[in-house]
């Protein structure tokens, strides 16, 4: 059976056909949603009074923290989270009124008569003043290995320093949406873009103030997550519904691009803080690191993000001595959320930050230095917490991308160019990625599915996992069809609903196809070992020799056959209709629990992984000196998917991952006023990366003839850990500034390096004179 085929939704994508929650139509009775939000970072709420509001012509309702029927909550995990704010407001953005109206001129009318009286209080907006002010979410947090103390003592070289990273908006095409219809009694229906149903149903459940039997919510399809419909999907599920359950008719919210922006919460902000000892060969001997998170002004999933950077401080590389301490801090923002790769990116990027630093220290390659520095094959592959390193693809993927990109050569020729250039520099860099995949909140490692066939031959599946464009839908299906031995145009995966599927994990953590194809499978076992009795008892009653056993029947080729008599088979298709005659149950739920995985938090201690993925970056850059712009020219990226499902697809994602990466490391700056205002609300202000960001030259390889034991059919997930290659970019960009002053002096930099900060790094280094460092150049 052919990998290559394309995504299941590309022609309706293509055609406008595919549907999204703003495209559905519910009735003519539909109400369109909007949300009043604070206007004020922290201010205490006086009073308010909505009788004008509610005179506005097509209002139909209006809705404060009083209205809620069910308890006003919306923290996913703690209990911090208002649905509506009562007393205080703790963040701009932050929802006060829902309106319900027939069209939207009329809520924004009745928004404008709404009145509403605050008394500000100081708000907390930066992650320095949470610090300063001690304004703690939770206790501090430690990991630790050996002693890191006494081992930088010991160390012959020893540096410190800090890096900051910025945060970064989702910015998936498909604002925040969902639509609510109400039905018989209690029951409510959602179609929602949320990569979480199962908790979007439980929190719309518990704002109504009804059972989770009650309330069923369906995905088709988002139009992109990248984490931020995890939990925030969440929020206009429950608005929607609090107004359609208010008003006994549909209510649809849409957030505008704006409004979406300014209250939803980004990727956390870090300052990250180290200490680091080495020996005269670049090999790391103990590492001290302080994380700091801005969380924003509720808990949403900031601990669990914080726990995965913990996990990721190493990256690649052994560190023999290792402590690790984080803290996670409260500001008056929106609460920062999940963005692909969990926390993992602050974490990789410091410890890439700090083997660069190395590098420069020894006059050496950054590149050797790391592959001095990997985990070992049989030895020296244990990490920080206790988990081994097994199947490791690092030492494999580093010859064979080396060898692949030039990599030598290429930095001979631009250290040439450096030569002969003043006004542009080029740079290159090699960064790697090892990235655990399971949720480190181990009772999420499990999923389940439906699968039905029909008497015609044909194949419905339910999963609990949800399409938000990256192709899971399609993976499944491919899954499917092999399991079965049938042709793909028989299987259709149906849209997620909580009423096919319940109690299911959120589509995140790089997990969907693993655990939702494993539990597909064992459904169609179950099938499978139903319908090979049934067969050979058929076959056994033709009064043939020899008899025919159940172990011996094949699905292949859309027939099913006796694999010692060939002879005895039978079309698919006719073999259901044979199956309902004979009274052969042709449905069956498959449950699956991720194996071999559990840890101590406490101890921060264990194996929180059922496997790691690994990939790996060489990019080239060129810098204008004068004005900051900056030119990727080439990238080449050989990533590890084991025995990939399908191709096409993950290298559509390694390509999409990478450039998001590049995005966050470069253009994606995130700005806030004194007060409280997200400056960056909309894409003439906030930069993702275009079509002239993505490299001139890009060149995307799978590792081949690396089979993974411990996922679906050999595979591995590729979601997460490609965006962590951007991190090349950022550094290659740091190669080309140091080339301004021939490598004398280091320069000073952070994340994003937006052009502001390539130019003012410049600036600096053109300040320093020669003898505040040794000359050196990069091997």
């Amino acid at each position: 059976m052919t990998k290559h085929i394309p995504h299941e939704s590309a022609e309706l994508h293509v055609s406008g056909e595919a549907l999204y929650v703003d495209d559905i139509s519910a009735s003519p009775d539909l109400l369109v949603g909007r949300v009043v939000y604070s206007p004020h970072a922290r201010a205490r709420i006086i009073s308010f009074d909505l009788t004008e509001a509610k005179q506005v012509p097509g209002v139909a309702a209006i809705l404060s923290a009083r209205d809620i029927p069910g308890h006003n909550q919306m923290g996913p995990v703690v209990k911090d989270e208002p649905c509506l704010a009562s007393e205080e407001v703790t963040f701009v953005g932050q929802a006060i009124f829902l309106i319900a109206a027939e069209t939207d001129a009329q809520c924004r009318a009745a928004e404008k008569k709404i009145k509403i009286s605050f008394e500000p209080l100081e708000p907390i907006l930066t992650l320095d003043d949470a610090m300063a002010r001690n304004n703690l979410l939770g206790p501090p947090r430690t990991m630790s290995r050996g002693d890191a103390d006494s081992a930088l003592q010991k160390s012959v070289h020893v540096i410190e320093g800090e890096l900051r990273t910025g945060a970064a908006e989702h910015w998936y095409l498909e604002t925040q949406s969902s639509l609510s219809i109400p039905g018989e009694g209690e029951e409510m229906m959602l179609y929602s873009s949320s990569q979480n149903p199962s908790e979007t149903q439980a929190l719309v459940a518990e704002v109504l103030g009804v059972q989770k039997k009650d309330v069923v919510v369906e995905v088709r399809r988002m139009g992109g997550g990248f984490g931020g419909k995890e939990t925030q999907g969440n929020h206009v599920a429950c608005w929607s519904a609090l107004l359609a359950h208010a008003t006994r008719r549909p209510v649809k919210i849409r957030l505008f691009r704006d409004d979406d922006m300014i209250m939803t919460g980004k990727r956390h902000r870090f300052l990250v803080r180290y200490k680091v000892g080495f020996d005269d060969n670049g090999k790391l001997e103990a590492l001290k690191v302080e994380l700091n998170s801005d969380a924003g002004a509720a808990t949403d999933l900031s601990f669990a993000i914080m726990e995965r950077a913990m996990l990721h401080c190493d990256n690649a590389y052994v560190v023999p001595h290792m402590h690790v301490v984080a803290r996670v801090w409260k500001t008056n923002l929106p609460s920062n959320t999940a963005f692909r790769g969990f926390g993992g990116p602050q974490a990789i990027a410091t410890m890439e930050h700090i083997i660069d630093r190395i590098a420069r220290t020894l006059h050496r390659d950054p590149a050797e230095i790391r592959q001095k520095n990997f985990y070992g094959l049989t030895n020296n592959n244990v990490t920080h917490y206790g988990q081994r390193v097994e199947e490791n693809r690092l030492h494999t993927m580093f010859e064979q991308l080396v060898k692949s990109s030039d990599y030598a050569e290429r930095r001979r020729a631009i250290r040439a160019f450096n030569a002969s250039n003043e006004f542009f520099k080029k740079g290159i860099a090699l960064t790697p990625v090892k990235f655990g995949i399971s949720f480190t909140t181990t009772f999420l490692n499990q999923a389940g599915a439906l699968v039905n066939i029909y008497n015609d031959g044909t194949v419905l599946v339910n999963h609990g996992g949800t399409e938000m464009g990256q192709g899971l839908h399609t993976k499944i299906r491919q899954i499917a069809a092999r399991e079965l031995g049938v042709s793909l145009d028989r299987i259709r995966v149906n849209a997620t609903n909580t009423s096919k599927v319940p109690n299911t994990s959120p589509t995140a953590a790089s997990t969907g196809t693993d655990v939702n194809g494993m539990a597909v499978r064992n459904a169609i076992g179950t099938l499978k070992e139903r319908i090979a009795e049934s067969i050979s008892s058929m076959f056994n009653e033709e009064k043939k020799s020899p008899t025919t056993n159940a172990v011996d029947i094949r699905f292949e080729r859309d027939e099913i056959f006796d694999s010692k008599h060939p002879a005895r088979r039978l079309a698919f298709a006719d073999a259901m209709r044979m199956m309902v005659m004979r009274q052969v149950s042709l449905s069956a739920t498959g449950y699956y629990r991720t194996p071999g995985i559990g840890w101590d938090k406490i101890k921060g201690h264990g194996t929180p992984f059922r496997y790691f993925a690994f990939g790996m970056a060489v990019s080239e850059v060129l810098v204008d000196v004068l004005t900051g712009a900056v030119t990727l020219l080439r990238t080449d990226i050989l990533h590890d998917a084991g025995d990939s499902v399908n191709p096409a697809i993950d290298i559509g994602q390694i390509e999409g991952g990478y450039i998001q990466g590049v995005g966050w490391c470069t253009t994606e700056e995130i700005k806030w006023d004194a007060a409280g205002n997200l400056m960056t609300h909309s894409p003439d202000t906030y930069k993702i990366p275009t079509s002239k960001d993505i490299p001139l030259d890009f060149r995307v390889s799978l590792l081949k003839n690396a089979t993974n034991p411990n996922a679906i059919h050999g595979s591995k997930t590729v979601a997460e850990p490609p965006l962590m290659l951007g991190i090349s970019t950022w550094l290659a960009i740091k190669d080309a500034i140091s080339a301004v002053t021939d490598h004398n002096v280091e320069p000073e930099f952070s994340l994003p390096a937006t052009n502001e900060v390539v130019l003012l790094s410049i600036e600096k280094l053109k300040c320093h004179t020669a003898t505040k460092a040794s000359p050196h150049t990069i091997a």
